[in-house]
């Protein structure tokens, strides 16, 4: 419902335009990020206070600058994309900060693959995973129904403040507090587990990996089931 019909990408009230954001007490608000409007998850007070007309105030994170290059290959899905993701960003660690999307191959993900990644923020534990908005998100918003001024409307006012991603323009290397980068060619088919979303295995691998998890002591990767007992038939 966020994506397709409450988001407004830029709001505007009696003629002042300005950018839409959003809080919510799902952990998975994150989601809208994809449609390149600022949402994150908070607790019940907090979200009870600014329904009665509270400022909502929080430090300035760290932002993460997540550059995406190439193309995904046939077959691959984004599940197996956000996977990949989700494994990189726990490895480098990006608890309490933002992480934005940008380079060429962001151009190259649908508006459902982008919100696949910014969904799994509670996952790679950001409080949010962004994406600017560009011509992907302006067709989407035509696709679910919203007016060609209200697009127009969306498209000016985010170019006139720098804020819409064009491709045919040089890219300018913004600043951040660190950087990751990802050819999305070599992103495999992937499964993760099998306890956690972040331990990535790929499909080629998947066997050899199910029967070491058996083995293994108990833990995160391990069930340290007996030889005997793992050629049971039930």
């Amino acid at each position: 419902v966020n994506l397709e019909y409450l988001g407004r990408v830029v709001f505007n009230t009696n003629g002042l335009l300005y950018p839409d954001s959003v809080v919510g007490t799902d952990s998975h608000t994150t989601m809208i990020d994809g449609l390149g409007v600022a949402g994150w998850g908070v607790g019940g007070i907090e979200a009870e206070a600014a329904m009665l007309g509270q400022p909502m105030s929080m430090v300035l994170p760290g932002v993460v600058g997540f550059k995406l290059t190439g193309t995904l290959n046939n077959g691959v899905t984004a599940t197996d994309l956000v996977l990949t993701v989700t494994q990189i960003l726990r490895k480098h660690g990006v608890v309490g900060k933002f992480v934005e999307f940008y380079g060429d191959g962001m151009g190259e993900l649908s508006l459902a693959d982008r919100a696949t990644i910014a969904n799994m923020s509670p996952e790679y534990g950001a409080t949010m995973g962004f994406f600017p908005v560009d011509h992907v998100t302006l067709q989407y918003l035509r696709l679910t129904g919203r007016s060609d001024e209200t697009v127009k409307m969306i498209e000016a006012y985010l170019r006139a403040n720098k804020l819409f991603v064009d491709y045919n323009e040089p890219q300018i290397e913004r600043s951040y507090s660190s950087y990751l980068e990802l050819d999305l060619s070599s992103v495999e088919p992937c499964i993760s587990g099998p306890k956690r979303p972040h331990d990535r295995v790929t499909l080629k691998e998947m066997k050899s990996d199910w029967h070491a998890c058996l083995d293994n002591k108990v833990g995160f990767k391990g069930f340290a089931i007996p030889k005997e007992k793992q050629e049971k038939v039930v």
